[in-house]
């Protein structure tokens, strides 16, 4: 008797985050559990290069995502960063309701400026990033991020020590989760 022999299909994969679906190929729907995947977001945020990284969940017959990483690249980054500006980076853990993730801010300022003023936004920003965390979860950490809530807010009370040209979160992360 002849082995048949299995072959892959198209599975839906829904991204609640985005609220779109994308096609994955495999040969069960069990298969795609716990797999991750990178999205391109750099057309939905409109030339802001981005990738997300996202874990699969499979809940009976449907599959789901969950957002593991947000990360700007650093071309993207490159292209902000004028001759005669400063640029802030900072890396830190923080507690959310549901996690415990990394984030690196990234600010460019609008001219050269101090040691000390660079130094007081990095310190600043620290702060308002760990106090904005402590009632979200992770996921509502990620769609802030998108839309753009985070960073508006963020720029203005970071505009009081020195006005900014840009004021991004380069990288969120989930390191564990609760």
């Amino acid at each position: 008797m002849a082995i048949t022999k299995k072959r892959k299909k198209f599975f839906d994969v829904e991204i609640p985050l985005l609220n779109t679906t994308t096609q994955l190929y495999a040969f069960e729907l069990k298969e795609l559990d716990g797999r991750i995947i990178n999205y391109d977001l750099t057309r939905l945020l409109r030339g802001k290069n981005t990738l997300m990284q996202l874990k699969i969940k499979v809940e009976g017959n449907e599959a789901k995502t969950i957002p593991r990483e947000f990360k700007i690249l650093p071309s993207f980054l490159r292209k902000m960063v004028r001759k005669g500006t400063n640029y802030v980076e900072s890396s830190f853990s923080c507690e959310c309701k549901d996690a415990t993730i990394r984030i690196k801010p990234f600010l460019v300022t609008r001219r050269k400026v101090s040691r000390a003023v660079r130094n007081a936004l990095r310190i600043k920003v620290k702060e308002d990033l760990i106090e904005y965390s402590k009632d979200k979860t992770a996921e509502t950490m990620f769609r802030d991020i998108l839309t753009g809530k985070l960073q508006k807010p963020l720029s203005l009370r970071l505009k009081k020590i020195y006005p900014l040209s840009l004021c991004e979160v380069r990288v969120l992360k989930v390191e564990k989760e609760k």
